[in-house]
């Protein structure tokens, strides 16, 4: 089981701000920026490449759901996407809040980031997504 497994299943707390049926997405605990959220399947895949086409697409369209609420609650021209995967044997996406490209720097991170600010950070993301899915 990953780690993203066990998030996924309540056993490691995260900064959810979004869910359904088949994806979690949360903030990530090293972001290179505030707001920098991953979106997992909650099916353990090691390869996003290695998604069937349904789910790929599906991870996609609800990747762009939660990257327009980051839009809406995050001040920023565009939400960046990236995909690593060699960090997690859990395929998973990269949404990142960009003022500029260099904001996609991913050996830059946010120092120190408090609890409260990503508490309140996916907590403002969250809502901009249950909004924005009515």
């Amino acid at each position: 089981m990953t780690i993203f497994s066990k998030i996924i299943a309540g056993e490691i707390p995260s900064y959810k701000v979004a869910e359904d049926s088949k994806f979690y997405a949360f903030l990530d605990i090293n972001p290179i920026s505030w707001g920098h959220t991953l979106v997992v399947p909650k099916k353990e895949v090691d390869y996003i490449f290695d998604l069937d086409d349904e789910t790929l697409g599906e991870m996609m369209i609800f990747s762009k759901k939660v990257a327009n609420a980051i839009k809406k609650a995050i001040p920023c021209r565009k939400v960046g996407m990236a995909v690593l995967g060699l960090e997690v044997p859990h395929a998973h996406i990269h949404l990142v809040p960009l003022k500029n490209e260099g904001d996609m720097d991913f050996k830059h991170k946010v120092e120190n980031p408090s609890p409260e600010k990503m508490k309140e950070t996916a907590e403002a993301i969250s809502k901009c997504f249950s909004n924005g899915e009515k």
